[in-house]
């Protein structure tokens, strides 16, 4: 079956046989599986904790879970050099993660906190208590580290706790003019967060690509993207992804980016597979600086009509015509599933040529329609978008801006 444009019967068995595996987890694994469970005190925890604690020229330093990015911006900017370098050094997780930090402290906290982090897993490579495995996984875990403390990488935010969040920039994201953030799907994590090959299907991969589509497409416009897994992916397909749990984890944390981003560009979200589920859950609360959200491979975005997202952004779909998700049934029941299918005539979404790419993680492989056309709309040139019908219905309307509520 390659398209879900089948009879309506089959439909009903699609839905069945979704909802059958459903029960069936539940039973094997208990409604605890869709439950968020919180441990001790993460290694980010603590660093906030101390950061509370702490004072600088005899004052205490600010709140930050009380205090907006704004004033935490105006804090900063009060420091001199050495007070702000300070800081990072004593409190590097705190600061490194702390929207409102001016973004080169951010980089340089977070430096020092990944060769903490890896310093910790070079020594649990030699700690015989751990089984072989576990000292493989430290081995990985430190290799990690230690790519992302390289000369040229920017990382905007880092979390060695579980399986690990990192979020990092391409390009200069004090000056860009426009700004792109890739939110990826499951199974993503620092493990997963780069890959040698297939190096386009991972959101370091994807990143580079688009931040070299967009640089080609126009030279002249700053640009910068951002390569987002800084949130708690779902592990596989199953109840975690079914459901949008960790889809409101990541959309409050998403939102918290985008907000605390400097300067006044405007920002586009391309939120792949999972990823789009939770662009779709952060939507409604987005500033009105995001003028575009794309979403490829979407499983849906918990909404039956682009219009319900309640957003100022033009909304636009993309998927090529091997991706499997196409004959994942696209409903929400109880909770689970993601809603109705960003690609059908009825959700409204301006949708877009997928040429080129194969597969559910194709979409940002150079030379696709998919990444040509994000590219174009990073930079803001709507009219040079390819859409996937020949009436370019996707184009409609676009000499204006974005209408509210409107794809």
């Amino acid at each position: 079956m390659t398209s879900f444009d089948s009879t309506p019967q089959l439909n009903v068995w699609r839905m069945l046989l979704a909802l059958a595996v459903v029960f069936v987890m539940l039973g094997t694994t208990g409604w605890t599986a869709v439950r968020n469970h919180r441990g001790a005190a993460t290694p980010l925890a603590t660093s906030l904790a101390a950061w509370e604690r702490g004072h600088l020229g005899g004052h205490r330093l600010p709140d930050p879970h009380a205090t907006t990015p704004a004033r935490l911006a105006r804090f900063f900017a009060s420091l001199d050099a050495r007070q702000r370098t300070r800081l990072a050094a004593r409190y590097p997780l705190a600061v490194g993660n702390m929207n409102g930090a001016p973004v080169g402290l951010r980089y340089r906290a977070n430096r020092i906190a990944l060769d903490q982090a890896r310093e910790v897993e070079r020594k649990r490579m030699r700690d015989k208590r751990l089984s072989p495995a576990g000292r493989h996984d430290a081995g990985r875990r430190m290799h990690r580290y230690e790519a992302l403390t390289g000369k040229k990488r920017r990382v905007l935010a880092f979390d060695p706790m579980g399986s690990g969040r990192v979020a990092e920039v391409f390009g200069d994201l004090v000056r860009a003019d426009r700004v792109s953030v890739v939110v990826p799907g499951v199974d993503t994590d620092l493990l997963t967060f780069q890959r040698t090959r297939r190096k386009y299907t991972a959101p370091v991969g994807m990143a580079v690509a688009l931040y070299r589509a967009e640089r080609e497409a126009s030279p002249g416009t700053r640009t910068a993207v951002i390569a987002w897994a800084d949130y708690t992916a779902p592990s596989g397909l199953g109840m975690d992804a079914a459901t949008g749990i960790r889809a409101e984890e990541g959309a409050v944390r998403l939102g918290a980016l985008v907000r605390a981003l400097p300067g006044r560009s405007r920002v586009a979200l391309y939120c792949h597979s999972y990823g789009s589920v939770v662009c779709g859950v952060a939507a409604r609360a987005l500033p009105a600086r995001v003028t575009d959200i794309a979403v490829a491979g979407s499983p849906g975005m918990r909404v039956e009509r682009a219009a319900q997202l309640r957003t100022t952004a033009r909304v636009w779909a993309v998927r090529d015509s091997d991706d499997w998700i196409e004959d994942v049934p696209h409903l929400e029941v109880g909770g689970l599933g993601h809603g109705a299918d960003p690609m059908s005539a009825e959700f409204g979404a301006r949708v877009l040529s997928a040429r080129g790419a194969e597969g559910h993680t194709g979409y940002f492989e150079p030379g696709t329609d998919s990444l040509r056309n994000f590219a174009e709309i990073g930079i803001g040139a709507y009219h040079a978008v390819r859409c996937a019908h020949r009436d370019d219905v996707c184009r409609k309307g676009l000499s204006g801006p974005a209408e509210v509520g409107r794809a």
